[in-house]
């Protein structure tokens, strides 16, 4: 078993890290910015390394400094979370060639999945569906533009690396094509060092459906069932589920085959997620992208699994097999998770950073609150505004629901502009109890419907459209 840990990430992601450490009897070493030295990792790891100033880029984004506190602070594994650089194929080889375990898939497989080309002809030789698109990286406009002649409109233009959402544009009519690329690839080139495009049939009523994956380094491959996080804005999750009511029986084991059959194509190990759209409309799911991380959304999966996905990577990198087959997994009653993120939603969800005056999560029977941040935690404006993940499992989705409203009621955070009251209303939302929604729905339905007052109270019933 691995021994000693440097968690190289901040915020409720390394506090959920730490914690899995804690269990397996793992040491954990926090690494922090000059802005997170009061911050709930750093008071809860065994050892601490500072690791730079306050902009991420001199300080968690650098892999020079991150590496080095690994070795200085005699760790003898690296966890990266997600975001950061977790998904970074560079990092993963650097704690290689310095006798560090990378808490991860192979740098090769790393390589593989970001590179979206690459991936999306791995997933057709996996025999997993892809929707129709071009290779990304296309040299000339034109070439492209005759590609969406070829294709159909609408349209998406998307970033050849990375994901989360940035460098995509939707193109409805030719017109808007040329202004579209310069937009996506602008983005891209800011956010992943890489301006390269590719064109991907739009499909307008879609959910967004994704399965969990694990595998060791023993051959053994299982997936742990599938969320739904279809509730987006500027394509970020706001909301996730587990299961998703939407996919039937029939749909959800050829989903899920089909997530491990890339597993295994491309030599994974680790805790993966595998994301596809399901067209509601024809009943067909596509391959998007794997993400070869842990994702935020994980604990809806651990809630209806009971299987804890941090220390499963932990075993997993340490050399152990899987804990469970497949044939052990079973799933129970539904899980959501609300987002919980310092943004001002009368300014566009503008991060509103500043002193928490009061942080009182929730509690209870099957309520769980992923958080790093505490009464007199100051929110630094360098990083993710997230503050919290509020998850509740429920006997059924009806039930999860009503335990997320109790749940967000008795949660008071002061000081700072929040997304509670928002989540509030998206819960009591008649398309969402119904289950009724897209991945456009939050943009097109219920955002133009809410109106929110000064107080950050919502004022307006939202029904279906």
């Amino acid at each position: 078993m691995i021994q000693r840990v440097l968690v190289a990430n901040r915020g409720e992601i390394a506090v959920r890290v730490i914690r899995a450490c804690r269990v397996l009897g793992i040491e954990a070493v926090a690494i922090c910015s000059d802005a997170d030295q009061a911050a709930m990792h750093v008071r809860l790891a065994d050892d601490v390394v500072h690791v730079g100033p306050s902009q991420a880029t001199h300080s968690y984004l650098n892999m020079a400094a991150v590496v080095a506190a690994a070795k200085i602070s005699r760790c003898d594994a690296v966890h990266p979370g997600y975001g950061f650089l977790a998904e970074n194929a560079r990092f993963a080889e650097l704690c290689g060639e310095q006798g560090l375990i990378f808490v991860g898939p192979e740098p090769s497989a790393i390589r593989m999945m970001a590179e979206k080309d690459t991936a999306r002809t791995v997933a057709a030789e996996a025999n997993v569906p892809i929707i129709e698109g071009t290779d990304a990286g296309l040299p000339e406009e034109l070439d492209l533009r005759e590609e969406i002649r070829r294709i159909g409109l609408p349209v998406l233009i998307k970033a050849a690396a990375g994901g989360g959402g940035r460098g995509m544009w939707l193109v409805r009519e030719e017109t808007e094509f040329p202004e579209a690329v310069r937009r996506a690839s602008a983005e891209a080139a800011a956010a992943f060092g890489d301006g390269s495009v590719y064109v991907e049939k739009y499909i307008g009523r879609a959910r967004h459906v994704e399965v969990q994956v694990l595998a060791d380094a023993h051959g053994n491959v299982i997936h742990l069932g599938e969320r739904d996080c279809s509730a987006q804005r500027r394509h970020q999750k706001l909301v996730e589920e587990a299961p998703s009511n939407v996919v039937d029986e029939d749909s959800r084991r050829r989903l899920c085959e089909a997530a491990v059959r890339l597993t295994k194509r491309c030599g994974y190990r680790g805790a993966g997620t595998v994301e596809f759209l399901f067209d509601l409309d024809s009943g067909k799911f596509y391959f998007i992208e794997m993400n070869t991380r842990i994702q935020v959304e994980h604990p809806v999966t651990e809630m209806v699994t009971g299987i804890d996905l941090v220390v499963e990577q932990l075993r997993i990198a340490s050399g152990e097999p899987l804990s469970s087959r497949q044939e052990d997994v079973f799933t129970s009653g539904h899980a959501i998770e609300c987002r919980i993120n310092a943004e001002d939603v009368n300014r566009d969800f503008a991060p509103a950073p500043g002193l928490l005056t009061e942080f009182a999560p929730p509690g209870g029977a099957q309520v769980r609150c992923d958080t790093h941040c505490y009464t007199g935690y100051e929110v630094p404006p360098y990083y993710d505004s997230m503050l919290a993940k509020v998850i509740v499992h429920g006997r059924d989705r009806d039930d999860a629901i009503q335990r997320m409203q109790a749940a967000l009621a008795e949660t008071n955070v002061d000081g700072v502009a929040t997304t509670i009251d928002f989540h509030k209303r998206l819960l009591a939302s008649t398309d969402f109890r119904n289950d009724s929604f897209d991945t456009a729905w939050v943009e097109k339905v219920l955002l133009p419907a809410i109106r929110i007052g000064e107080t950050g109270e919502c004022n307006d019933e939202v029904g279906a459209p």
